[in-house]
């Protein structure tokens, strides 16, 4: 399939690229989709975020060059993109547990290879979902940087929530609901600023919030209900069930999440992904 054959283009751009800093832009322009896009479909169809994937590759290439008494080990971090022997070691550590210095010594590494995504039809749990196209709507709420690593903004999502919560900013947005409920929208599409906002659609002023204008779009509207910590299992079956044989792929959009009611624990909730029809 042309969107596994994507995913497959880029892995190999890693492979040549595996000495240099990777370009996310990149990744995601030989995939066909945005760098966040990229992001999240590795991370759930590989089972590691890309950053950890890189790291373990360079890792397992050093250990295999470690191997030759003759080498150097700051020659090999210089090789692989540290400057520190201590920062190469630490990272050396983590992925093989021993140090570099011990591989001279015999010590036993382990072997990460290139990965190959390939079509595998799972389906068995049911998904509930719709398409719908939708004119661009404006929302107000506040907003947090994100980083251009998924890795980084699993952390920093929560823990905005978290502290828009204390802060009474969800308790006063909450009472803006118009009609769509509590949104948490992630502009990380073809932009330079990726940004998370906890916001409603509202055509009201309020100047001491931020507004954004979510643009029109066509979206598949996924529907759930049970525990918050649910929805990223959600996300993961999407990419990896849905997605690739639904006959769509990721659109140039942000995505968004519809929260109906507050209970952690019992929520029910949406995620809109935003598509457009394969060609």
């Amino acid at each position: 399939m042309e969107w596994i054959s994507g995913m497959n283009v880029a892995i190999n751009y890693i492979e040549e690229n595996i000495l240099e800093e990777i370009d996310y832009g990149k990744l995601g322009q030989l995939a066909g989709c945005s760098p966040s896009h990229f992001q999240r479909i590795f991370t759930y169809l590989g089972g590691v975020t890309l950053k950890e994937y890189i790291k373990r590759r360079r890792m397992s290439l050093a250990a295999t060059e470690l191997a030759d008494s003759s080498v150097k080990v700051i020659d090999v971090a210089l090789k692989y993109g540290y400057s520190s022997p201590t920062a190469f070691t630490r990272a050396f550590t983590d992925v093989h547990g021993v140090t570099p210095s011990e591989v001279k010594d015999g010590a036993v590494v382990a072997s990460f290879p290139p990965m190959r995504f390939q079509m595998v039809v799972k389906g068995v749990t049911p998904m509930n979902y719709r398409i719908e196209k939708k004119e661009a709507f404006r929302i107000v709420g506040k907003s947090i940087e994100l980083k251009q690593s998924i890795e980084e903004n699993f952390k920093i999502t929560p823990q905005f929530w978290a502290e828009a919560s204390m802060d009474g900013t969800v308790q006063r947005l909450a009472g803006m609901i118009e009609n769509m409920g509590l949104l948490g929208i992630s502009t990380c599409n073809n932009v330079d600023e990726w940004r998370y906002y906890i916001a409603v659609a509202s055509e009201k002023q309020a100047d001491d919030l931020e507004e954004y204008i979510v643009p029109a779009c066509t979206w598949a509207i996924f529907s759930k209900e049970g525990p918050i910590s649910s929805m990223q299992e959600l996300q993961s079956q999407i990419v990896t069930e849905w997605l690739p044989t639904s006959g769509y792929e990721y659109a140039n959009a942000p995505d968004v999440e519809v929260y109906y009611n507050p209970d952690p624990m019992n929520a029910k909730y949406e995620m809109w992904i935003p598509v457009i029809r394969k060609e």
